[in-house]
This record gives C-alpha cells, structure tokens and sequence, in this order.
C-alpha cells in the first residue's frame, strides 16, 4: 500500500513473499480504531520525522512508534525512513507492556535491513 498525503509518503513493508505485516494489523482491527491509525498516519504524512509525542517517537537504530491509544489501549505502528522522504510502515502491536517489547522492535530492524538490501538490487519504492 502507498499513502501520499503532504510531503512524506507512507508506504508498507512487504516482505519477498508479498506478505505485508501492517496492513494483516490494519484488518486485524476494529474499524473505528483502524480509522484513527489511519488520521495518525496522515499527521505522520505531513509532519514526518517533527511529529512528536504524544504522536510519534523513536525507539532504537532508526525505528520510531506511532503511538495511538483507543479506550484504555494502546496500539504502536512501528516505522522508518528511508530514501529521504518515504516512510515505511513495518508491523503493528497492541501494545500491553510500559515499553515496546524488545522483539518488536528487532523485527522492525530485521524488515529494514531484509528491505535495504532488495533495495540495492531493484528500486522498489516507485
């Protein structure tokens, strides 16, 4: 999926087999929460990496949350920059721990380096 909305554009990480984390997540979901993962998204969209808390934030080695809480959760979408102005969406969590799990986090840096590398054979992001 590929969402332009201002000046960054959103798109998700797809691994080699076409599997796309963050969009399973995005099903996964109720649509009212959904809905406002999505208008956080387009804040991400225009604001990039100056959007903050309480919206987003960084983690570790370049992977940054979207921090959404619905009711008494807290949904996380992890992400990164690449080539400037794209951002790419790796997988989401409902968050039910005071931090970010530590595997979550590796599997964001695992996806970026997998998605690096097929980027130094083909340019995927057109």
């Amino acid at each position: 999926m590929k969402k332009e909305i201002g000046l960054y554009s959103i798109k998700f990480y797809t691994d080699k087999d076409g599997r796309c984390p963050f969009q399973l997540f995005l099903e996964s979901l109720q649509p009212k929460v959904r809905a406002k993962i999505i208008k956080f998204m387009d804040i991400l969209a225009e604001y990039g990496p100056n959007l903050k808390r309480p919206y987003a934030d960084m983690l570790r080695d370049d992977i940054r949350e979207l921090r959404v809480q619905f009711g008494s959760n807290k949904y996380r979408g992890l992400y990164f920059f690449i080539q400037n102005n794209h951002i790419i969406m790796t997988h989401g969590i409902l968050k039910n721990t005071s931090a970010v799990p530590v595997e979550e986090i590796e599997k964001a840096i695992r996806y970026k380096k997998e998605l690096e590398n097929r980027l130094k054979k083909e340019d995927l992001l057109k």
